[in-house]
């Protein structure tokens, strides 16, 4: 009797125990969610993986509205209207996005972020997406705790300088040694022109600020010789910030890093990033096709890989992913194809499209949508 009595006790006491360490298992996954870093790389982007603990496509469609982070201070890309309501290439996309889901490009609240507060504002659950200039890294996809959709910019790190400062026929980094160059600080731009310059064995003076705002006014002010930021950067700041009489010189010479940017989200929600993800590929089929913001109307016939992504056959794929079968023709209606909003932001900034790599692998470049089926 006291020898099944003392194994009963045993038991009990064990089982307190294996209870006990899985509470202390839960009470550690929690770590530190800050994001500090306004990399364009890694290292110390810290943000801790987001759990899936709930469907983010259908707590977005029972909110009634998606909430996108874009640049605060990204020409063409997203950029406030005198009414205060974000304008550009990035800031139509978050629409592109709030049509699929919601079926309304008003539905949606966008948010300006600062490079440092954007994976945090993710995290916290802020912001739903990112269409922010976000550079696909291997650490972001991975300990960072972000995963991305398909890239909708492919970018490239270049330099800008005053021709009258004597770089009218620079081309690239080895043309800089003994300059004053300015960046945004933490950023993966920073470490790239420090490693190019330390690679080439020339000298610079790396100046870093919070915000490219404040690194163009340097730039203006002369407290700069040279500063760098992705290619699509500098041409929106010449384009509107080159004072009269004055040639601000963008270096010709390949880029010195690949900056693919797109869509931002966290892990482990893959009904909502399929979403993002074939709103993106949509608009590009669209341009495929011919098929545009002006002329979608008459598409409504369509069979075949068309008529599946605007939702006017028997095959309803789109339903099938949670979202009304003509998603992606509302997409197009409302907001426009790839090609629009190339048009509509970035052609009027200088940047061209066609034949670019930017542009459809039929043209020669790398935008690849795959099948609608």
């Amino acid at each position: 009797m006291r020898k099944d009595f003392l194994l009963r006790l045993l038991a009990v006491i064990l089982g307190f125990t294996l209870v006990a360490a899985a509470c202390s298992d839960d009470d550690g996954d929690g770590g530190d969610a800050a994001a500090d870093d306004a990399a364009d790389d890694s290292s110390d982007d810290t943000v801790e993986a987001t759990q899936g603990d709930s469907d983010l496509l259908v707590e977005i469609q029972d909110r009634g509205e998606l909430n996108c982070g874009v640049s605060t201070v990204s020409i063409g890309f997203a950029v406030q209207d005198s009414d205060g309501i974000y304008q550009g290439f990035d800031a139509d996309f978050c629409r592109a996005t709030a049509v699929a889901i919601l079926g309304d490009a008003e539905a949606i609240n966008i948010i300006g972020l600062t490079a440092a507060e954007r994976f945090t504002a993710v995290q916290t659950g802020q912001v739903d997406l990112l269409h922010r200039n976000t550079t696909w890294t291997q650490s972001r996809d991975s300990d960072v705790g972000m995963d991305f959709g398909p890239t909708t910019y492919f970018d490239g790190q270049q330099l800008m300088a005053r021709a009258s400062d004597g770089f009218s026929n620079a081309s690239g980094v080895a043309d800089i040694d003994g300059a004053v160059v300015c960046t945004n600080a933490g950023t993966t731009t920073e470490k790239n022109i420090a490693e190019a310059a330390d690679l080439l064995g020339i000298t610079i003076t790396l100046n870093t600020f919070e915000d490219f705002d404040i690194v163009t006014q340097n730039f203006i002010d002369g407290a700069c010789d040279v500063i760098t930021t992705d290619g699509s950067g500098l041409v929106g700041r010449k384009a509107e910030q080159q004072p009269a009489g004055e040639e601000w010189v963008i270096f010709p010479g390949a880029p010195i890093s690949k900056e693919p940017l797109g869509p931002t989200y966290g892990q482990n929600q893959s009904r909502f990033a399929d979403v993002v993800n074939w709103t993106v590929y949509a608009m590009l089929i669209a341009d495929e096709y011919g098929v545009n913001q002006a002329n979608v109307d008459s598409f409504l016939d369509a069979e075949g890989e068309l008529g599946r992504i605007l939702g006017v056959g028997d095959d309803e794929v789109q339903s099938a992913m949670g979202i009304a079968p003509d998603a992606f023709y509302q997409v197009i209606k409302q907001v426009g194809s790839y090609s629009d909003l190339w048009e509509r932001h970035l052609a009027p900034l200088g940047l061209t499209l066609e034949g670019t790599v930017n542009d459809l692998h039929t043209n020669g470049g790398l935008m690849y949508p795959p099948p609608a089926r």
